[in-house]
């Protein structure tokens, strides 16, 4: 396609008219303009974008775009206490080096045209996140955490009969964000308070707002801020006595130490796959998973794919495939229960192969280690003048929240000090919690030193001095 030619683009899609003509007239339009009719006019931009002149050159455009990424400062650059959701955990060099082979990367779901082992592959990551979850049934992943929460959510929804759903008030807001767009218009929520002293949800708040309408009671154990729900078999029981399900939304790199949802009553499990070996990405990185027992109730509620092992034609054979693939919207299209579309499996690949590396022992010593440096870091932090660390009774995993009032500064002044000394500070929470007045919330990792503890310590000390 020659570059300059009218109205044609070296980098856009079937540009040029003529192509674009014959598109048009395999669609029964006229025009473009008519091809757009349904779009009301108000909401369509007339004339062109206001953008800079193409780059034609490649050469010019890579020179460009590495220009654009050079002022970034990734998580590599700089010591890092982010979290909130999206983890920097070491990631095994075996974990690329298996999601990298063609018949995993490039094969779009596994389909038996074009499976070389993805079907397996992902079997074994259900098998050993089913044994982490003390689950029968895992789904092959689903987009993310946050549509793992409301998928589950609708399930609970559907296996009841009801429409309202509990959530608590110390929840991601982005995550609340999103569950609340996948529930509307016909499934209602509200959210349970938590206690300002321990950062638990308030149980009895929790009992106040059962009614015969609640479908389930979702919590997170770990929490958003960081803490250990010690009272989850309570939550959960409470949940039961009012004819509702517990979600819990689970860490699942937690569950070397923690017991897992269902040991303590949770009907379905959930969360994100992405501190399971996956590093972060530019809003990529993340699987969801969904978690039950195997009871058909349940099972033919997941509107995701889920692969088990089958016999083949030839006895003594056995081949791995879809469960009840009828239940899904890939076989029932518009008359699906609920709509799922591309799978991560190839995180789910990838999270299998981390866990099959780390193994029962290896899951234990990382939740501990992570523990360990959680507390570690909050006793130091509470020992600066004008910083306090509210919830410290409770147990934390991963994250703790940090309060700057008595320093006279913001979180946000804060943050941008640490900058200055090579050092990401903690997620923001003044906005989204204003309870907690200028907080941070501090995340550690496996990949964080002592010495990278003390640093953050000795900076915070000047910062706030």
């Amino acid at each position: 396609m020659p570059a300059g030619e009218p109205g044609a683009h070296p980098y856009i899609p079937n540009s040029v008219p003529e192509v674009q003509q014959e598109m048009l007239r395999a669609v029964g339009a006229a025009s473009v303009e008519e091809f757009y009719a349904d779009i009301p006019r108000e909401l369509r931009v007339e004339g062109l974008l206001h953008l800079p002149a193409p780059l034609l050159s490649e050469a010019e455009l890579t020179r460009h775009v590495e220009g654009l990424l050079a002022r970034n400062t990734s998580t590599r650059d700089a010591l890092s206490f982010l979290g909130a959701g999206c983890y920097q955990h070491q990631v095994p060099a075996v974990c690329d080096e298996i999601n990298g082979r063609g018949e995993f990367l490039t094969a779009y779901a596994g389909e038996p045209y074009e499976d070389h082992g993805r079907f397996q592959a992902l079997f074994e990551y259900q098998s050993l996140m089913g044994e982490l979850l003390d689950a029968d049934v895992v789904n092959v992943p689903n987009y993310d955490g946050f549509q793992a929460a409301a998928t589950a959510l609708r399930m609970a929804c559907r296996l009841t009969g009801r429409e309202a759903v509990l959530l608590p008030e110390q929840l991601d807001p982005d995550k609340l964000s999103m569950v609340r767009n996948y529930l509307r218009p016909d499934v209602s929520m509200a959210q349970v308070p938590f206690l300002p002293e321990s950062g638990l949800l308030d149980p009895d708040a929790l009992r106040a707002m059962l009614s015969d309408r609640v479908a389930a009671v979702y919590f997170e154990n770990p929490g958003y801020l960081g803490v250990l729900e010690t009272g989850a078999e309570g939550l959960a029981a409470a949940a039961h006595s009012a004819g509702a399900l517990a979600v819990v939304g689970v860490n699942p790199l937690s569950l070397g130490v923690v017991r897992p949802p269902a040991q303590y009553g949770a009907d379905l499990a959930c969360g994100d796959i992405q501190s399971l070996g996956i590093h972060q990405h530019y809003g990529g990185g993340h699987g969801g998973f969904i978690a039950s027992a195997d009871d058909p109730r349940f099972v033919m509620e997941f509107p995701s794919r889920l692969f088990g092992i089958a016999p083949t034609i030839v006895e003594g054979e056995y081949g791995f495939g879809d469960v009840a693939y009828e239940r899904t919207s890939f076989a029932r299209r518009e008359e699906g229960k609920e709509w799922v579309g591309t799978a991560a499996g190839l995180w789910g690949i990838t999270a299998g192969v981390y866990l099959a590396l780390m193994g029962p022992q290896g899951m234990k010593e990382i939740g501990e280690g992570l523990m360990q440096r959680c507390r570690y870091l909050m006793g130091r932090v509470a020992a600066i003048p004008g910083l306090r660390v509210p919830f410290a009774a409770t147990p934390h995993f991963t994250e703790f929240v940090v309060t700057l009032d008595g320093t006279g500064r913001t979180a946000a002044q804060v943050n941008r000090a640490l900058l200055e000394r090579g050092i990401f500070g903690g997620k923001d929470l003044s906005a989204d919690f204003p309870s907690l007045g200028q907080s941070l919330l501090l995340c550690v990792s496996e990949v964080h030193t002592g010495e990278d503890l003390d640093r953050l310590v000795d900076a915070l000390r000047e910062v706030v001095r």
